[in-house]
């Protein structure tokens, strides 16, 4: 198959009206053609939605089905290292109950990675969801074992960011919401339990059915921080069930079965849902809703 036949999803549209995305897009069929050369790779036509990236479904020499993905790296500030931080996070984790790396090109931002199959989404089996994360994040929860970010560092930047976002987009939510994540960053950030390998990014969409294990994690965002802000993500998953009765449910639950400080977990919920509520344009409601129904659940 001509590598030029292969599909870019409509999730990578937002990148082509950036003049560094447009260059990059265009020079996506080099990259994948080199990468095809140099790990021995047949691409498949379809690629998988992503927002960051070019996922190529591919077989290697020997017949194995793997995923080549090609990370945009031009996406904000740090995210040059994208790659690398998920590299050195699947690294570290080595295949346990995430998908293994098998390969890494820091200067093409290219990963490949073990394929899931039949790849199924946790977000489609929202019945087992609790039980699946509450045995994975245990095997997740390691010292790191390289250099990540800091959940200190990156709670105190958003702290001190969150004011001045919230007067440029026109105060879309009441003050007493921003007041509260704000609190609640300033009071965690610096008060921590034990630091360990973390993920910014834990939801259904990321974790998938495969056959070397029931499950596996895909696409970390990996800090080095308490286990307590794992669990932020997850909360607020609106493919869990989008009530303040499950939103609660879920906070309770996954906190008395993994033995975690209830209170500190409802503080990161709290303030990671009004800090993700900024991603993209109108501010996100659900995120807000969250905020809103973790702030009396005390």
């Amino acid at each position: 198959m001509p590598i030029q036949d292969i599909e870019v999803p409509a999730s990578l549209g937002r990148i082509a009206g950036e003049p560094q995305g447009r260059v990059w897009l265009d020079r996506l069929p080099a990259l994948v053609a080199a990468c095809a050369e140099r790990w021995s790779l047949t691409p498949e036509p379809r690629c998988l939605e992503s927002r960051a990236a070019l996922v190529v479904p591919a077989v290697r020499a020997d017949g194995t089905p793997v995923v080549l993905k090609l990370r945009y790296p031009h996406l904000g500030s740090g995210s040059d290292a994208g790659d690398s931080l998920e590299a050195a996070a699947l690294a570290q984790l080595d295949g346990a109950g995430a998908v293994r790396l098998l390969e890494h090109d820091a200067e093409r931002h290219a990963l490949v990675i073990e394929r899931c199959v039949p790849g199924t989404p946790l977000a489609q089996a929202p019945d087992q969801a609790l039980e699946v994360i509450a045995r994975l994040l245990p095997r997740h929860w390691r010292r790191p074992a390289a250099s990540f970010p800091l959940l200190s560092e990156e709670a105190a930047g958003w702290e001190a960011d969150l004011p001045g976002r919230w007067q440029q987009r026109g105060r879309p939510f009441p003050r007493r919401l921003l007041d509260a994540a704000t609190a609640h960053l300033r009071a965690l950030g610096p008060t921590q339990g034990e630091a360990v390998l973390i993920n910014e990014d834990l939801h259904g969409d990321n974790v998938l059915r495969a056959t070397r294990e029931p499950w596996l994690m895909i696409d970390p965002a990996p800090l080095v921080g308490e286990r307590e802000f794992t669990l932020a993500t997850i909360i607020r998953c609106p493919e869990f069930g989008h009530s303040e009765a499950r939103v609660r449910h879920r906070l309770d639950w996954l906190t008395a079965e993994l033995g975690l400080d209830r209170e500190r977990a409802r503080g990161w919920a709290v303030a990671h849902a009004v800090v993700r509520s900024f991603l993209g344009d109108p501010v996100k409601p659900h995120c807000l809703e969250v905020a809103r129904w973790l702030l009396g659940a005390g």
